[in-house]
């Protein structure tokens, strides 16, 4: 059964970076395209980045672009989101998982969400 396990949150200072890290257990990982999401509190969750299964194109939430970015390590199963100027309205659970991708977005799932990581930006 394909699982994701994120790591990689913490604690950080407003203008700090982190990356995190999404490691899959799944021999079809090179066919999935991956999307990044996020769980603010008393929110829902946001789609914020995702890329293709062969790394061919990337899509970014106008509240991330130019601050973060997603990458993908195939031959690690993994998939990345480097995070930089972190603002307090980053903070959040973070979730990654197999989603549908575009450039023009990407597509929420509806349930079977992971742990997430945490990531809290704060003074």
């Amino acid at each position: 059964q394909l699982q994701f396990v994120e790591s990689g949150g913490g604690l950080v200072q407003p203008g700090g970076s982190l990356r995190l890290s999404c490691a899959a257990s799944a021999f079809t990982f090179d066919y999935l395209a991956i999307g990044w999401f996020r769980q603010a509190p008393g929110k829902e969750h946001e789609g914020i980045s995702c890329i293709s299964r062969n790394s061919g194109f990337t899509y970014y939430a106008d509240s991330v672009k130019g601050r973060f970015t997603i990458s993908r390590d195939n031959a690690k199963n993994t998939v990345y989101l480097q995070m930089n100027s972190l603002k307090p309205e980053d903070t959040a659970v973070y979730y990654c998982a197999a989603s549908s991708c575009s450039e023009y977005g990407v597509s929420v799932p509806r349930s079977h969400w992971g742990q997430g990581t945490q990531v809290t930006v704060s003074s």
